[in-house]
């Protein structure tokens, strides 16, 4: 599917894996709409690349759907989604005083991360259903943003692992369910990036964690992440897959 001219969501799409994909799309001609709570980062951004930013709370149903709504008006039906929101506080399950982490901590994680996501694809899949079909009936893409974490989980990951793993189980079912649409949707599963995540570690940490990546040995830049999600458009065969970005990282407990 050529990116000139389509219309293109990014969830996220103020910061990270988010903004990166929403400049890369942009400079392949296509029309971007970046939903993100940060709004003054998201309109920046939005007027630098040409496009359009919507203030959206992923969790919110009104706020989806009133953003598609209004992203549609702006550019036409989107046949792109990519979702990139998310969020990744450490938290173990029992702190250092012994005491059980509190449960809003945890549903929190996992209502941002997984139901977030079904939630921006079902907005989005119900109104591309409607749209026209191209010669091989194809209307579009879903891309979702899973993690790692989800296979190789680390200790105070544990809701963020579980909602990734969520994100990764929904994959399958969502591209057989929307096969008969010609609706493909894909999962990128990444490891180590460099994100405003990570700009809060100190550098020695930030240097530890890329030398564990087999090669290369460094921190995935978010433009990768923009360029598998490039191909993942134009390869119409890539549909109810996983795919791993991160080097043949594989980590340890």
């Amino acid at each position: 599917m050529d990116l000139e001219n389509k219309a293109v969501i990014v969830t996220g799409g103020a910061s990270g894996l988010g903004e990166a994909t929403a400049r890369h799309f942009a400079d392949k001609g296509a029309k971007v709409a970046i939903f993100d709570v940060n709004t003054e980062r998201g309109q920046a951004l939005a007027s630098e690349i040409g496009g359009k930013f919507f203030a959206v709370d992923v969790t919110s149903d009104e706020s989806v759907s009133e953003a598609v709504e209004a992203a549609q008006s702006a550019h036409g039906v989107a046949r792109i989604l990519v979702n990139c929101a998310g969020i990744a506080p450490p938290a173990k399950a029992v702190d250092r005083e012994g005491q059980p982490v509190k449960l809003s901590k945890f549903s929190k994680v996992v209502e941002i991360n997984l139901i977030g996501t079904f939630n921006t694809v079902s907005k989005f899949a119900a109104k591309l259903q409607a749209a026209d079909a191209d010669t091989e009936g194809a209307r579009g893409v879903i891309i979702n943003t899973a993690s790692i974490a989800a296979y190789e989980g680390q200790i105070g990951q544990a809701a963020y692992a579980a909602s990734k793993a969520g994100v990764i189980g929904m994959c399958l079912p969502l591209a057989r369910e929307f096969a008969r649409y010609g609706i493909r949707v894909v999962t990128i599963a990444p490891g180590v990036f460099w994100t405003p995540m990570m700009e809060g570690l100190p550098p020695e940490v930030q240097e530890t964690l890329g030398k564990q990546v087999p090669f290369p040995s460094r921190l995935g830049r978010p433009e990768e992440f923009a360029l598998l999600a490039q191909s993942i458009v134009d390869n119409p065969l890539l549909n109810g897959e996983v795919i791993r970005l991160d080097g043949a990282l594989r980590m340890g407990a």
